[in-house]
């Protein structure tokens, strides 16, 4: 009876939400102390229920209950244990249930330390949260429901995706989840605000650490996704562009205007026009994403190519939530004015143009990940839009953007004067085109016309987000979190331009024919294919490679490229071979077999493409520590 415990579980979770949206909503409305009491007991019934469900899957997966029908359709027998329990989110249903609960999980962390919160307000944002709750929950009971029992029992499963049977892609939906679902919490905090008629600086500072901590899970669930795609698929690149990658991609751009935004609004109580939309926007998007994932609208390696009536639920779910959150925007719409001025250098006007040229970032994702949806549907014919079209439209605003946020995170406020630190943000930039120059003309030698400017930037960046603890630290000021969160990121963020610019403009790359004992040239290295022989796994068996590469005749890497075939779902998986090294990644994957011994192998060396990770991950790190700031502690709220 284990699944039935689930599946009641799980209706217990829905009427919990239901309780905790009505008591929330209407107890807040009619200012009922005894009905604003019970939202928070609701929250601890749903957390609870909802976190039983989950266990009760991930038990049914681990024990090899195949007669529930999820199971046997997403595992078997031979699946290693970590991977069955992976497998409980490697489909719909599964990842559905996750994201649910994920949901709670934050509800319940919000119910947890708001309590320093006016009770009317904190009753209303755990409202709109038991209302986004009950969405899903009946979401996932009246058309994806996990729990469902195969009679009579399947003898075994049929395996789970070979693509998903991976370390990083066991952790990326969780992170990512938490990230599109954070977005939630910014989300019921400015229904909550326009609610009350609150729009002043404190729900802006009540909302910024939810929100930084939820585009800091978002980062990191987008960094292992693209380093899965990296080294599984086999084509050897860290973004494709792909629609699915486009769909997290575009809510993170969006939440990245509205950290900014909300620092405006606790700053200065200017934006908040801004801040609200941003809010909306950046969880609107995220439920776009979930609807092009599991509609089958679209087709990616990311998608879950599900029913096209789940996407329809989902496409109104979104149509309501925008809606009801649009219509209170334009209620509250007086409200929003604000008499405060601010110079053209101010920061305010630096922080105003990353929100446009962020969102115009956004909206050229969005119309390029689109377009093809919207030609099929106009019965235009099939439209395919790639790099060429992505990479200068997404170049537009960034890079007037990295070059505004350089000299932007030293202006002071509503006066717009960099004082003393006018000197170390010219030095930095000084400093960024001459070590631009050096790589450009010493290290790597020739480059595209972009190579330069991606440089300087990145390094410009980079010394600039140092300046200001720098400083602190040399006149005996303390350092709080706030500045080191943001000094750390922003240095990321310049971390991350130098490795994109690197990895783009000195890549070598070609596909090679080799045989045993063979070798091929990829610019000034040597790949040799040393070896074939084949190797057994738990639920596969592989021909490895063995490769040595050689610069100008030194070893200097030994890869062992696989071609996995999964025995249950009889399907050929590719499994690259890299050596990661300080400055580069060696790189080999297996391709055919192009007959009389002969293999493709696709060889590459790129340069220092390991910090476009890291850069995400300190990314992620700066804006954790940023929301721990003493400032934003649960005794400091009120």
């Amino acid at each position: 009876m284990i699944a039935e415990i689930g599946h009641y579980a799980l209706i217990l979770a829905l009427l919990a939400s239901l309780a905790q949206a009505f008591f929330g909503l209407l107890g807040a409305a009619r200012n009922r102390d005894s009905w604003i009491a019970t939202v928070r007991p609701a929250v601890t019934v749903q957390f609870l229920m909802s976190s039983l469900a989950l266990a009760v899957l991930i038990v049914a997966f681990v024990q090899n209950d195949f007669s529930v029908e999820y199971v046997a359709a997403n595992s078997n027998s031979a699946l290693p244990v970590a991977y069955r329990i992976a497998a409980v989110w490697g489909a719909h249903e599964g990842s559905l249930l996750l994201w649910a609960w994920i949901l709670v999980a934050w509800t319940f962390a919000v119910a947890a330390l708001s309590k320093t919160l006016p009770a009317g307000f904190a009753a209303r944002v755990l409202g709109v949260l038991g209302l986004v709750s009950l969405g899903f929950h009946a979401f996932t009971l009246f058309t994806s429901n996990p729990f469902l029992r195969l009679d009579p029992a399947a003898p075994d499963g049929r395996d789970l995706n070979p693509l998903l049977q991976d370390p990083a892609l066991a952790a990326h939906p969780p992170m990512l989840y938490a990230g599109y679902v954070g977005f939630a919490v910014a989300f019921a905090f400015a229904c909550a605000a326009m609610l009350e008629g609150r729009l002043d600086q404190t729900w802006a500072r009540w909302t910024r650490p939810w929100t930084t901590v939820a585009w800091a899970f978002l980062s990191i669930g987008i960094a292992l996704g693209s380093w899965w795609a990296y080294y599984e698929l086999g084509w050897g690149g860290y973004w494709f562009w792909d629609p699915v990658e486009n769909a997290s991609f575009m809510p993170w751009l969006v939440g990245t205007a509205l950290i900014h935004s909300l620092a405006v609004t606790e700053k200065r109580g200017l934006f908040k026009s801004w801040t609200l939309l941003l809010a909306i926007l950046a969880f609107s998007l995220s439920l776009l994403g979930t609807f092009l994932v599991r509609s089958g609208v679209l087709v990616s390696v990311h998608s879950f190519a599900a029913d096209p009536t789940r996407g329809m639920f989902i496409l109104a779910f979104l149509v309501i939530v925008i809606g009801g959150a649009l219509t209170l925007y334009a209620w509250r719409a007086p409200l929003l004015r604000s008499e405060a001025g601010f110079e053209f250098t101010a920061r305010e006007s630096f922080l105003l143009f990353n929100n446009i040229l962020l969102v115009v970032a956004a909206g050229a994702v969005l119309a390029g990940t689109m377009a093809p949806l919207i030609a099929d549907a106009l019965g235009l014919g099939t439209l395919s839009v790639g790099r060429q079209y992505f990479d200068p439209v997404f170049l537009l605003p960034t890079l007037p953007l990295l070059a505004l946020a350089a000299v932007g995170i030293h202006s002071s406020w509503k006066k717009g004067r960099l004082g003393e630190r006018r000197k170390a943000v010219l030095l930095s930039l000084v400093v960024g085109v001459l070590v631009a120059l050096v790589l450009v003309l010493g290290a790597w030698q020739g480059a595209m016309l972009l190579t330069p400017i991606g440089f300087a930037l990145g390094v410009w960046l980079m010394l600039s987000a140092l300046v200001d603890p720098i400083d602190r630290w040399r006149r005996g000021l303390s350092l709080s979190r706030g500045v080191v969160g943001m000094a750390i990121a922003h240095a990321a963020l310049g971390m991350f331009v130098i490795s994109i610019t690197a990895v783009e403009s000195y890549t070598r790359e070609r596909d090679l024919a080799l045989a045993v004992g063979e070798t091929g040239q990829v610019g000034e290295f040597e790949y040799r294919l040393r070896d074939l022989r084949t190797v057994e796994g738990p639920n596969y068996d592989a021909l490895r490679g063995e490769i040595v590469v050689y610069e100008n005749g030194r070893e200097i890497g030994l890869l062992h490229p696989e071609k996995r075939n999964y025995w249950v779902q009889r399907q050929v998986m590719t499994e690259a071979g890299i050596d990661m090294q300080l400055t580069r990644d060696i790189f080999a994957a297996l391709g055919e077999d192009l007959g009389a011994g002969r293999w493709s192998v696709r060889a590459q060396v790129r340069p220092l493409i390991n910090y476009v990770w890291l850069a995400a991950f300190l990314m992620a790190l700066g804006g954790v520590i940023a929301a721990t700031d003493r400032r934003y502690r649960p005794e400091s709220a009120g």
